[in-house]
């Protein structure tokens, strides 16, 4: 059975940085293409970022470029997102998501993801 589990959420101030995680089991990420998404209160789930399995390719989404960075380490069966910077509007429940590689071309969309996680709340305030 395939589990994703997001950690590291949590309250930090405007300018603060976290470190959140995504623990794979059912799995061996090395053969999937993941992605952080998140979703705002009363608003879409959108991507935040996404890798391919291969880890030689990633987007970022144009409002957290330069501040969030995806990395993943196989060895762990773990995929972490990196924020920095962090300004009110990256308040949101962030998740991690999974899909087995070649699958789907555009890892921009939810639509394309398999596997989900249960997500994690980051709270940024002013």
């Amino acid at each position: 059975q395939v589990q994703l589990v997001e950690s590291g959420g949590t309250l930090v101030q405007a300018g603060g940085s976290l470190r959140l995680s995504c623990a794979a089991s059912g799995v061996t990420i090395s053969n999937y293409d993941m992605g952080w998404f998140r979703q705002p209160p009363g608003k879409e789930r959108d991507v935040v970022t996404a890798i391919r399995w291969s880890g030689d390719s990633t987007y970022y989404a144009d409002s957290v470029k330069g501040r969030f960075t995806i990395s993943r380490d196989n060895a762990k069966n773990t995929m972490y997102l990196q924020m920095n910077s962090l300004t009110p509007d990256d308040t949101a429940v962030y998740y991690c998501a999974a899909v087995l590689r070649y699958r789907y071309s555009d890892l921009r969309t939810r639509f394309s993801y398999e596997h989900w996680g249960q997500g994690t709340q980051v709270t940024v305030s002013s």
